[in-house]
């Protein structure tokens, strides 16, 4: 079984070339998605023993706790010693399924998959890219970003041009969702030889 790893910078496309993949019938396992998950359930308690008030009704806010851990690298710290190991025993579970089920290809979508040292996790990287300043209008139209808030993470993100050169294969989303479409044809196609 060939494992991808997807990533890329915030508003690079990742979310919506990761549905591509899975709408070719190709098994992705979406770390945000089990972030999300993980806040509503097992990481919760632990969240809120770490970050007291950061949790409402058994789920984490993540309003209250973007606001205790952004810009305060330690906070950032404690927090992902919490939600890495889980995220990452959530795909390993995932992988021992697909591989049992005899699958060839499936993707891990790692937003910060250089960044964690997640490179050794995969055979091929994907990036996912897209110019400046189209991240930059895509990611400030989001509801509660700031120029601000956007400096503090891409601050702490490989920058675009590394991943770019450290990728087996990159997905321009400023191309367009056609263009987008064919590269994850392609790269399917390759890899399934």
């Amino acid at each position: 079984m060939i494992v991808l790893g997807l990533t890329g910078s915030i508003g690079m496309g990742k979310s919506t070339t990761a549905r591509m993949f899975a709408e070719a019938g190709v098994p992705v396992h979406d770390s945000d998605e089990t972030v999300h998950r993980l806040y509503a359930g097992k990481a919760a308690p632990l969240v809120e023993a770490a970050f007291p008030g950061t949790t409402v009704g058994g789920s984490v806010d993540r309003a209250k706790l973007g606001a205790r851990v952004l810009g305060d690298a330690a906070a950032l710290k404690k927090l992902e010693a919490i939600i890495h190991p889980l995220v990452r025993a959530d795909a390993d579970a995932f992988l021992a399924r697909h591989r049992e089920a005899g699958e060839s290809l499936v993707v891990l979508d790692i937003p910060l998959l250089f960044e964690t040292g997640g490179r050794g996790r995969v055979d091929k990287v994907v990036v996912v890219t897209a110019p400046a300043e189209v991240q930059r209008q895509r990611v400030l139209a989001r509801l509660g970003m700031s120029e601000e808030k956007l400096a503090s993470i891409l601050a702490r993100q490989v920058p675009d041009a590394e991943k770019r050169r450290l990728a087996d294969f990159v997905i321009d989303t400023g191309e367009g969702l056609a263009a987008a479409r064919a590269a994850v044809a392609s790269i399917i196609a390759e890899i399934k030889g």
